[in-house]
């Protein structure tokens, strides 16, 4: 067993931040940004891969377009953070210790835990053996290639949320032999005004998706899956896109965590049971004046932002501000020249304002383009400020004092 240190001084503060998704990239660039001047403060970036996964996107590759391959690494390059590909196997949050998969250690005394979601496939037997995911670019790639070489058939995408509703009609556009049938418990845009969810059943039907709502998935075979009451749907492909887990990880460690495992914050992001912990996207429980925030792109970077303006806060001998987040929009991609925008209330209730069509997907693209201008932009912004990335733009953080 080997311990690393990292570069930086015997007595520099050591943040680690575990997980390059759109959350700990924020976190990472950001914090780096505003502790580059100092060598008292050591960041550290660990992730499983050097590729920066564009999961907003994920339903593209699934259909054979290709992505820009963004080098984690490349943007880091000249931040002062530093970057350890490894999987995180443990993390020990008496010692303050992560294990990484080569048994490496690396010791912290602050830790970002942004270890996000994948694709729940232990809910339903079969799914983990017979179901494609889009939990990674690999997945996605696979799912791909098995689209290519099916030639007809039918491809079953099991999920009626956000993701499900983007690949249904992601994969009829790119494959138009193909029988397209997007499977769930609630129709379709069942969150959206009357609006914009009659655009986006119109969408679904005129690329011949056919949809069934109000239908369980109880088990994924080989070459069908088995609906509630006995019925087979036969598929030749099986999407799963029908909720989501985080790791494990955090519940082991010790941390409090919530029924589904994520890691329970204060208002300021720090677990509630092990204040030296930050927990940011997916992998946290946060609680607003609406409810808890449900995993969304949306909340991801702002929470990365938040947690690494609260360490530097913290640092500086400052207390870290509350962490505050409404709901802005609900952007669907409906293929590559059709979208549906529902703009809503902070909580995410739908408000009666809605984009279609063109307006909506040149809307979209600006809003889920690849992050690396943001983040390019956060790397060399001043010290002394702080910006949201928001609809492609940039907005002042009134909490970056």
């Amino acid at each position: 067993m080997s311990t690393r240190q990292g570069t930086g001084t015997a007595t520099a503060h050591r943040v680690v931040i575990l997980g390059a998704g759109y959350a700990g990239m924020a976190a990472a660039i950001q914090l780096a940004a505003r502790v580059k001047r100092r060598e008292d403060v050591q960041v550290t970036l660990v992730n499983a891969q050097e590729r920066f996964t564009e999961r907003m996107r994920l339903h593209m590759t699934a259909t054979g377009q290709r992505l820009a391959e963004l080098s984690i690494p490349q943007l880091l390059e000249g931040t002062g953070a530093e970057f350890v590909r490894g999987w995180v196997t443990a993390v020990d949050a008496d010692a303050k210790t992560v294990r990484i998969d080569d048994d490496r250690v690396l010791a912290y005394d602050t830790l970002v835990y942004g270890l996000g979601g994948v694709a729940d496939t232990s809910a339903v037997p079969g799914a983990e053996d017979h179901a494609y995911t889009l939990s990674s670019a690999q997945d996605a790639e696979l799912l791909a290639n098995r689209l290519a070489r099916l030639g007809s058939g039918t491809v079953v995408v099991a999920g009626s949320g956000l993701t499900g509703i983007e690949s249904a009609a992601e994969i009829a556009e790119r494959h138009p032999e193909l029988n397209v049938v997007l499977l769930g418990r609630q129709e379709p845009g069942s969150a959206m005004a009357p609006k914009p969810k009659a655009y986006l059943h119109a969408a679904l039907d005129r690329l011949g998706v056919q949809v069934r709502a109000g239908v369980e998935v109880v088990k994924v075979l080989p070459d069908a899956v088995q609906l509630a009451g006995g019925e087979n749907v036969a598929a030749d492909a099986v999407l799963w896109t029908s909720g989501t887990r985080v790791s494990p990880l955090a519940a082991a460690a010790g941390l409090d965590v919530d029924q589904h495992g994520r890691i329970v914050t204060d208002a300021a992001l720090r677990s509630v049971s092990h204040p030296e912990v930050y927990a940011i996207g997916d992998a946290a429980a946060i609680r607003q004046g609406y409810g808890l925030m449900h995993g969304t792109c949306q909340g991801g970077m702002p929470t990365g932002v938040h947690a690494a303006l609260s360490i530097d806060r913290v640092l500086r001998g400052r207390r870290p501000k509350p962490f505050r987040f409404g709901y802005y929009h609900t952007p669907v991609s409906l293929g590559r020249g059709d979208a549906v925008v529902q703009f809503t209330r902070p909580d995410d209730s739908p408000r009666r304002i809605c984009l279609t069509g063109r307006m909506a997907v040149r809307y979209k693209e600006t809003v889920t383009a690849s992050p690396w201008p943001t983040y390019g932009r956060m790397k060399k912004m001043p010290a002394s400020g702080a910006f949201w990335p928001r609809g492609g733009r940039f907005t002042r953080n009134p909490e970056a004092k």
